[in-house]
C-alpha cells in the first residue's frame, strides 16, 4: 500500500498540471490573472498621463516612490498580520481599498479641473493608497499559496503562478496601450485615454474580489500572540540568520534596483524610439514575453539541480541585456533585449519564491514573506524612483547602461558573499536546508 501511495505521489510531482487539480488554486490563479492584467494596464495609463502632463523623468520616478513608501513603514506589521489573521480576508480588504483608489483615478481623469495646470499630486496621493493596499496584501498572498496545494506540488504551483503572472504582465501593458489610444465616439468619447483604462482596471479588481471570496481552503495561522516589536521583527531576524534566504532576496533587491528600466520606458518610447503609446505598451510587454516562454519551459522541465548557480548566471544575463536595451536605437533590438531581461529574471523569480516558502516554517511565512515583499518593493517601486533620479542627472540612456553594469557587479558580489546560494541544488525543502547549515539548525522564531 505504501509503495502504491509513493507511486501516486511521484506521478503527481511529475505531472506538469498537478497544481491545477486544486479548485482553490484554480480560482486564485484566475483571480490573479484578472487583477494583474488590470494593474499593468493601469500602470501604462498612469505613466503616460504623468509624463504627458509634466515631461519629467523625475516625476515618473515619483510614481514608483509613491507606491513603495507606504510599504516601507507598514510591511513588517503586515507580515505579522498575515501570520495572525485569515489571509484571505486580508487580501479581500486590501483589494477593496485598491478598487476604491482606481475609482478615484477614474474620477480624476474625467474631471475637467482636477489635473489642470500640471497638478499631479492627486495621482501621487492615490498611488500611496494603492501602495498601502499592496503592502498588506503582498505578504498575505505569498504566505497563502502553500495552503492551496499539497506540499509535493508547491514548486509546480510557484512555476504556474509565475507563468500566470507573466501572461498578465505581458498582456496588461499591451491592453493598456490599446485602450489608451482607442478612438471612442459620441458620448463614449468622454472616456477616451486614461478613463477607459481605469474603467477596465476597476472591472478586473471587482472580478478578483468575487473569485477570491469563493476560496474555501482553511488558512493556516499561528497562535494569536500580542503585537510587539519582537514578533514584528521576527521575520527580519529569521532572514538574517538564514543566509540562503538572505542571499536570494538581497540579490534580487540590488540587481533589479540598479538594472530596472521600466520607469523610463515612456522616455524611450517617446524621445528615443519615437514609438508612441502603443510602442510603450509593446515595450512594457516584452519582458513578460521572455518570462512567459521560460516559465512554460520550466513547467515541463523544472530546475532539478544547481538552482543557486543557475539563478546567479541568469541575473548576470539580466544585467547584460539591460545594457543592450539602454544602448539600442532600434525598437526591434530594444524589444529583443527586453525579452531576454524578462526570460532571465523569470528563473530568478521561481528560484527565489521556492526558496522563500520551502525553507520557511508555516508559522513564519507571513513575516518572512513581508521581508521579501519589502525587498521586492524596494527593487521595483523604489527602483523606479532611483531610475527617475539617475535619468534626471545623467539622461535616460546613461542611467540604464550604468544600472545594467551595476547589476552584473552585484551578481559577482553575491556569488562570493553567499556560498549557500551558489551551492543550492534541488528546489526541495531537504536540499535547501542542506545548502544552509545555519538554517537547518535554527530554532523556530515566533
Amino acid at each position: 500500500m505504501a509503495d502504491g501511495s509513493e507511486r501516486v505521489k511521484l506521478a503527481d510531482e511529475n505531472d506538469y498540471r498537478s497544481a491545477f487539480k486544486s479548485r482553490d488554486f484554480r480560482l486564485y490563479q484566475t483571480a490573479r490573472l484578472m487583477v494583474i492584467l488590470g494593474a499593468e494596464a493601469q500602470s501604462v495609463a498612469v505613466a503616460w498621463q504623468v509624463y504627458a502632463i509634466t515631461h519629467s523623468a523625475l516625476d515618473l520616478g515619483y510614481t514608483g516612490l509613491a507606491l513603495f513608501l507606504p510599504g516601507l513603514f507598514v510591511v513588517l506589521a503586515a507580515g505579522h498580520a498575515a501570520d495572525r489573521y485569515d489571509r484571505r480576508k486580508i487580501i479581500l480588504l486590501c483589494y477593496g481599498l485598491q478598487a476604491c483608489c482606481t475609482a478615484v483615478l477614474l474620477w480624476l481623469s474625467l474631471s475637467a479641473t482636477a489635473l489642470q495646470h500640471g497638478r499631479i499630486w492627486p495621482i501621487y496621493a492615490v498611488l500611496v493608497g494603492i501602495g498601502l493596499g499592496r503592502a498588506f496584501s503582498g505578504p498575505a498572498a505569498s504566505a497563502m499559496l502553500p495552503s492551496l496545494v499539497p506540499k509535493e506540488n508547491f514548486v509546480n504551483a510557484v512555476t504556474w503562478g509565475a507563468t500566470v503572472y507573466q501572461i498578465a504582465n505581458m498582456s496588461g501593458p499591451a491592453v493598456g496601450g490599446i485602450l489608451f489610444t482607442l478612438p471612442l465616439a459620441g458620448v463614449a468619447a468622454l472616456c477616451n485615454g486614461a478613463p477607459l483604462v481605469y474603467s477596465f482596471t476597476l472591472l478586473m479588481l471587482l472580478g478578483f474580489i468575487v473569485l477570491v471570496s469563493m476560496i474555501r481552503t482553511k488558512m493556516v495561522t499561528t497562535e494569536k500572540k500580542a503585537f510587539s516589536m519582537k514578533t514584528v521583527l521576527a521575520g527580519l531576524e529569521y532572514v538574517w540568520r538564514a543566509k540562503l534566504l538572505l542571499g536570494s532576496i538581497s540579490l534580487d533587491l540590488f540587481a533589479v534596483l540598479l538594472g530596472g528600466a521600466t520607469a523610463l520606458l515612456p522616455i524611450f518610447a517617446t524621445d528615443i524610439l519615437h514609438a508612441g503609446p502603443r510602442g510603450l505598451g509593446l515595450l512594457r510587454a516584452m519582458p513578460s514575453v521572455g518570462a512567459l516562454a521560460v516559465s512554460l519551459v520550466m513547467v515541463v522541465r523544472p530546475i532539478k539541480h544547481k538552482a543557486g548557480a543557475t539563478m546567479l548566471v541568469c541575473v548576470g544575463i539580466f544585467g547584460a541585456a539591460t545594457v543592450v536595451f539602454g544602448l539600442s536605437k532600434s525598437i526591434y533590438l530594444s524589444a529583443a533585449a527586453l525579452v531576454i531581461v524578462g526570460a532571465s529574471d523569470m528563473v530568478s523569480v521561481v528560484v527565489r519564491s521556492s526558496v522563500l516558502q520551502l525553507a520557511t516554517p508555516p508559522e513564519m511565512r507571513g513575516r518572512v514573506s513581508a521581508v521579501n515583499w519589502l525587498f521586492i518593493g524596494a527593487s521595483n517601486e523604489f527602483g523606479e524612483f532611483e531610475s527617475g533620479v539617475t535619468a534626471q542627472w545623467w539622461g535616460a540612456v546613461r542611467a540604464v547602461v550604468i544600472g545594467g553594469i551595476g547589476s552584473m557587479l552585484v551578481t559577482a558580489s553575491a556569488a562570493a558573499l553567499f556560498p549557500q546560494l551558489r551551492n543550492a541544488d534541488a528546489l526541495t525543502a531537504d536540499a535547501l536546508m542542506g545548502a544552509d547549515e545555519e538554517l537547518s539548525v535554527a530554532e523556530s522564531v515566533d
